[in-house]
């Protein structure tokens, strides 16, 4: 009972200071806990409870803008903290038993469910869509699709591989080998190590079609804008085509980067705007 008390003295403090600082660090509240305490899940249930009294824990010690932003309702008080106390000897009396890390990681291993080929089909097909999402998506924004066309019309002049633009297709109803076929493809594939990429002749038909829709889209959205209703509907169209291409990484990340770092750009603008009408202008 004694070690209690002294754990649920030593939260109180902890939980004191945070109040007072307005946040804790992990090395804080590493100081806090019983030595014996050592699998990170446990440690993350303890700052989670300490995230709930409304105590932020940081890695380091934030700057004023920093905790401006993650300022919130505290609603810590002793009836908490002598919970939180409770949770923390409770957390230390099942430790105790799995403090040893070769024990800990045997545990969790044998806790632990080994992938079979099925669930391996199930993730292969969960990021495929994935992929087709966003490809989808990139269709919308200006100047995507048109970079990857500008980048195919240049293997009529030699200046570039199909190889060096895409690597396949993400195609909904795509076989998937088994364990069986993937094993014979490996052994058979031993004496031919030439790999021809994409058919041409279905690049080119797919390209074409991507290209048309494209002019298409672009003739609304000159006439009507990106707004309207008709322009949209192409826009889809062009999502629809886009998002089967499985581009090489040269290609795709490009795309990608932009309207991340658009984003990236305007979520700290918004920061800025949010400090400038709380610190300065006084707004609640």
């Amino acid at each position: 009972m004694s070690d209690v008390v002294q754990q649920q003295s030593r939260l109180k403090d902890l939980i004191a200071k945070g109040k007072d600082q307005g946040y804790l660090t992990y090395a804080e509240v590493n100081d806090h806990l019983p030595e014996d305490i050592s699998d990170p899940d446990q440690v993350e249930d303890i700052i989670q409870m300490i995230n709930d009294m409304g105590i932020q824990v940081f890695e380091v010690a934030p700057d004023a803008d920093e905790l401006l932003m993650s300022e919130g309702d505290s609603s810590a008080d002793d009836i908490a903290a002598a919970e939180a106390a409770a949770a923390l000897a409770a957390v230390e009396t099942e430790a105790g038993r799995t403090t040893d890390p070769v024990r800990m990681y045997m545990r969790e291993m044998g806790t632990v469910e080994l992938l079979t080929r099925e669930g391996e089909i199930v993730i292969a097909k969960r990021i495929e869509e994935g992929i087709r999402e966003m490809m989808a998506a990139l269709a919308h924004y200006p100047g995507a699709v048109k970079q990857v066309l500008d980048e195919y019309d240049l293997i009529a002049k030699e200046e570039r591989r199909l190889a060096d633009i895409m690597v396949g297709y993400l195609d909904p109803a795509e076989h998937v080998p088994s364990a069986a076929e993937v094993a014979e493809s490996t052994a058979s594939s031993s004496d031919d190590e030439t790999d021809s990429g994409p058919d041409p002749v279905e690049a080119k038909k797919r390209f074409t079609a991507l290209k048309r829709q494209y002019n298409k889209t672009e003739k609304a959205i000159a006439a009507k804008g990106r707004g309207d209703k008709s322009s949209i509907k192409e826009m889809e169209k062009l999502g629809e085509l886009f998002k089967f291409f499985k581009l090489t990484p040269r290609v795709s990340e490009p795309l990608t980067d932009t309207p991340r770092n658009i984003l990236a750009a305007v979520r700290d603008q918004e920061r800025e705007i949010m400090r400038l009408a709380v610190r300065e202008c006084g707004m609640p």
